[in-house]
């Protein structure tokens, strides 16, 4: 009986980590590998390009932002434990020169340097983040959401099959 317990309650502890960052806006649950490379190649990402992704988890978006696009990168991730996994994963690619991590809700950082946007997040939240993205993001910047599509916004580009959806801001 003790033992039920003990699956049981690490079970709970286990859905409670990995789903609690639904409420703030998006359950972790990494994109693929060829999802990541087809998503910033749909945006043209370059080297003079400054990535922000969003809920960067554990930071394969920004290291291959950096390592085969030449990008600077900048993560923002709201979970103390996949935050310090793409730091210390950052710290021993040897790209901590081109990559930032930062802690915290994305809501509250300041992205106006950024040139591309990556989101893997959740309907809603793409919506609620329409308001801070044309305020604070210059006009041309490119905005890239897979799966879930932004109401009301123009696509510029996608991709039906990976469910990759190019926006520019205007």
């Amino acid at each position: 009986m003790e033992f039920l317990i003990i699956i049981g309650l690490i079970f709970i502890l286990y859905v409670a980590w990995k789903y609690w960052t639904l409420f703030m806006g998006a359950g972790y649950d990494p994109a693929p590998m060829d999802k990541v490379y087809k998503m910033l190649a749909i945006a043209n990402v370059k080297s003079s390009d400054v990535v922000y992704d969003l809920g960067c988890g554990d930071g394969r978006i920004l290291l291959t932002a950096a390592r085969k696009f030449g990008a600077r990168a900048v993560g923002i991730e709201i979970d103390p434990f996949r935050f310090l996994f793409a730091w210390f994963i950052t710290l021993l690619s040897g790209q901590s020169r081109k990559i930032r991590i930062r802690f915290g809700n994305f809501f509250k950082h300041n992205i106006t340097d950024a040139t591309v946007v990556i989101l893997f997040l959740y309907g809603p939240t793409n919506n609620r983040l329409k308001g801070k993205l044309s305020r604070e993001l210059k006009p041309g910047t490119r905005v890239v959401s897979y799966i879930w599509r932004f109401d009301d916004w123009e696509l510029v580009d996608f991709s039906p099959e990976d469910r990759i959806y190019l926006y520019t801001i205007s």
